[in-house]
């Protein structure tokens, strides 16, 4: 018998199973529109606002990026956020930018390394760490060894907080973006655990998990957590605003102001001195997606996120619920 023929066999057995159920069975089965259980931990949509005072003291955020403008354009407002809100912030870039930027090969490093040295400065970290991995070739390294040096990085900053691409967001073309997600993802969890890389006890380090997660992403994912970042608007301008080596800021306000005068047009948007027409051109392009996410949510600027929070202690908040005093 031909596997083909073999096939037609189930499923000729699999149907008359279904016609001999019991009278309206078949029926109901085909009809059942019982919602499936959901066992997701990662909770539902939350609108995180602005809160006063300092919630986040004694917290460390983190925010890793693979290059120098996936945290400005993409988080840069829930960054100033944690901060403000008293979180301790700290900077990781994971590869060179060396594909892209301006000029010949060391010529676009340096811009990128100059770039990324003044968004440590805007955002107000503590100290910025450079991984220096080729641009485009992530896919090609170990990522053991990427991870191994995350979990390190976590354990010596006690990381709390993290920013970083979506490990589970939909049609990421990039290399970078998925690789460096992944190990993040894995680092996150093992920098918790007492028996990995033991090495790092011996040099005073000790495990310390990651609590919390921000996962952004640049196409489709899972959204459970919109930042309303309308107070920090500026601010992010101010980062984008350094990233004069790549991406869809910097100084392109000028650049598209020079390219209408040559088609002899204007756009009054672009009016004024270079810095207004600069944060103009930010203003109405680069946040035009945290312009539509706030909107959707009757607020004036957000960023979204997948946001995964520690794990609920069962045994814990059952003590807390039940237990009776002595």
């Amino acid at each position: 018998m031909t596997p083909f023929a073999n096939l037609a066999r189930i499923a000729l057995m699999l149907r008359r199973n279904f016609l001999l159920l019991p009278a309206g069975a078949a029926a109901a089965a085909a009809q059942d529109t019982r919602p499936i259980e959901s066992y997701d931990d990662h909770g539902p949509l939350v609108i995180e606002r602005p809160r006063p005072g300092r919630p986040r003291a004694g917290q460390v955020a983190v925010a890793i990026q693979p290059h120098s403008d996936d945290v400005p354009i993409l988080a840069a407002g829930t960054f100033f956020k944690l901060m403000d809100e008293g979180a301790a912030g700290y900077f990781i870039r994971v590869t060179n930018d060396d594909m892209a930027g301006p000029g010949w090969y060391a010529e676009t490093v340096t811009a990128n390394e100059r770039d990324q040295n003044a968004l440590a400065k805007v955002f107000g970290v503590k100290r910025s760490f450079d991984l220096n991995y080729n641009n485009h070739m992530m896919d090609n390294i170990a990522r053991a060894e990427l991870r191994a040096r995350f979990i390190f990085l976590f354990r010596l900053l006690k990381a709390d907080i993290i920013l970083t691409y979506d490990p589970w967001g939909h049609y990421e073309e990039n290399p970078d973006h998925y690789v460096t997600s992944a190990c993040v993802e894995a680092a996150a969890w093992m920098a918790g655990g007492a028996k990995d890389y033991p090495e790092h006890f011996a040099a005073g380090l000790a495990p310390h998990g990651v609590k919390e997660k921000y996962y952004f992403a640049r196409f489709q994912q899972r959204v459970n957590r919109v930042v309303d970042i309308s107070q920090w608007v500026e601010r992010k301008i101010d980062v984008n605003l350094e990233n004069k080596a790549q991406g869809p800021a910097g100084e392109n306000g000028v650049r598209l102001r020079s390219r209408l005068e040559k088609e002899d047009k204007r756009l009054p948007l672009l009016s004024g001195d270079n810095a207004s027409a600069n944060r103009n051109y930010i203003r109405e392009f680069v946040l035009a997606r945290d312009r539509e996410t706030g909107q959707r949510y009757g607020l004036a600027y957000a960023e979204q996120f997948h946001h995964i929070g520690s794990p609920q202690d069962r045994v814990e908040d059952y003590i807390r619920r039940n237990a009776l005093p002595r």
